[in-house]
């Protein structure tokens, strides 16, 4: 399917404190991906250079053969909203919008956004929520609340969707339909996935998991 991602070399160094140490890294369109291992080994930075939302100190990172450290900011910017999902654990949607709003906010400085709203009903229907596209976060569970941050990720078709600990505020219930939503997703929308987590059971539901220890890449498999 072709090469999305791929990171040579990657550094990051805050101060004097070295994050990542030369972390090599392939990922194939349309590939799942989980990103395991302590609190404080770089998972999050990882995933920070993944996005293009930082740049290494050293090393390449190359999203579909374009090299991300050459971009400027407006670049980089441009990156992040046509090509790149993100949800994190906290869903962080506009408590006065209602559901379909908060899909429809990265729209507004897409390039194209025709067919937006129809997708946007379509994607809420598709993970259950086609009964609250009106209602706000304050009406909706965490659950939903998070179903609803996974559907604005998708919102421009990236072709890659980043998620940092999706689950890690939800209960078990809804932490385990989220998982299978991903997993879903991932397949129907023909999206790469990359998801750093500390949950087993979110780990395991991806095609490949990675660990990662005091900055650098520990297993792959």
């Amino acid at each position: 399917m072709g090469t999305m991602l791929e990171l040579t070399g990657v550094q990051k160094r805050f101060g004097s404190t070295d994050v990542l140490r030369g972390v090599d890294l392939t990922l194939q369109a349309g590939e799942s991906v989980a990103i395991v291992g302590p609190s404080g080994s770089g998972k999050s930075t990882l995933l920070n250079m993944i996005g293009a939302l930082d740049v290494p100190t050293a090393g390449e990172v190359r999203l579909e053969g374009l090299d991300l450290a050459g971009l400027g900011e407006e670049e980089l910017a441009a990156v992040r909203s046509e090509r790149i999902g993100f949800v994190f654990q906290l869903h962080h949607l506009l408590p006065q919008c209602t559901a379909l709003e908060n899909v429809l906010v990265p729209t507004l400085v897409a390039k194209d956004a025709t067919g937006a709203e129809e997708r946007a009903r379509t994607l809420l229907e598709r993970v259950g929520l086609g009964a609250r596209l009106d209602h706000r976060p304050a009406q909706l569970s965490g659950g939903e609340c998070q179903r609803v941050a996974v559907v604005r990720a998708l919102i421009n078709r990236p072709k890659l969707l980043l998620a940092d600990e999706p689950t890690g505020s939800l209960d078990s219930a809804s932490a385990h339909a989220l998982s299978e939503l991903l997993v879903e997703l991932n397949r129907e929308e023909g999206v790469a996935l990359v998801v750093v987590t500390h949950s087993g059971e979110l780990a395991s539901a991806m095609g490949r998991r990675i660990e990662i220890r005091d900055g650098q890449l520990a297993s792959d498999r």
